[in-house]
């Protein structure tokens, strides 16, 4: 379905990026594992060259302009063209997941600009390059928490939470897209966002009980389970869908 597209993920080389790029080079793409950590990159692209499929590494910071278009001018010389980007990376500093009662303005602040921030930074870059070569595909990745509020009860007796930084970074994601979408809709440029329910990173079990009980039949994702949402966005089979939320939770928010 991605048959020779040219596709950035920022954030490549982590949890959901390296899955999101192995399933874009199944898909005949060619993954452009962009990240800040070269290393676990190039360990990404190893293996799915390995596997006969399309990948290659790119040095970026979302929160710094230079490296992002050094990144676009690079992809551009090589290939004449860039067909999509995936904002997916999760930049926070040391402070972040605190309760509420403990975040800092300093740390809110700075959470807040390096990860919605780098989010605007690498879609406005890239909607302006796709405005110059007359087609483009942004896809941001937001979160079930951008648009409910968070479920406090499922965290009760462990050490986690919603940090409050995340769900105002999620809910911004999903306006910036549609702002974005609206704004280049004339450009053939599309802006999109997916937005998964909690996916498993060995939670512990009083939370993943607590969690599933408002699922349906699935309960806590897998990363795969939103590879086929991702890849659909990503086709040619969702070419007039722009300025949308995909929400994945089996049927969390609901």
């Amino acid at each position: 379905m991605l048959s020779e597209k040219i596709i950035v993920v920022t954030g490549g080389a982590g949890l959901l990026g390296s899955s999101f790029c192995a399933a874009i080079a199944e898909q005949g793409g060619r993954a452009i594992i962009a990240d800040i950590n070269l290393e676990n990159a190039e360990r990404v692209a190893e293996e799915i060259k390995s596997t006969g499929g399309m990948a290659e590494i790119a040095s970026i910071d979302i929160t710094n302009v230079v490296t992002v278009k050094a990144l676009i001018n690079s992809l551009h010389d090589s290939y004449g063209r860039i067909d999509a980007v995936v904002n997916n990376a999760y930049p926070r500093n040391a402070n972040y997941g605190r309760k509420i009662e403990e975040v800092t303005y300093p740390d809110f602040c700075a959470n807040t600009g390096s990860h919605l921030g780098g989010y605007f930074l690498v879609a406005q870059q890239f909607a302006i390059y796709f405005r110059t070569i007359g087609s483009g595909n942004i896809i941001n990745m937001g979160s079930i928490y951008g648009s409910i509020a968070p479920r406090f009860d499922v965290y009760e007796d462990t050490d986690m939470t919603t940090p409050v930084e995340y769900a105002a970074i999620k809910a911004a994601i999903a306006q910036l897209t549609r702002y974005l979408a609206q704004y280049y809709k004339k450009s053939a440029v599309r802006v999109n966002t997916l937005s998964p329910g909690g996916i498993f990173d060995h939670q512990p079990e009083t939370f993943l009980h607590r969690y599933n009980a408002y699922c349906g039949s699935k309960g806590m994702l897998d990363v795969e389970d939103i590879i086929g949402s991702l890849i659909y966005l990503l086709s040619d089979a969702s070419k007039y869908v722009t300025g949308q939320e995909i929400v994945v939770d089996d049927g969390y928010s609901l």
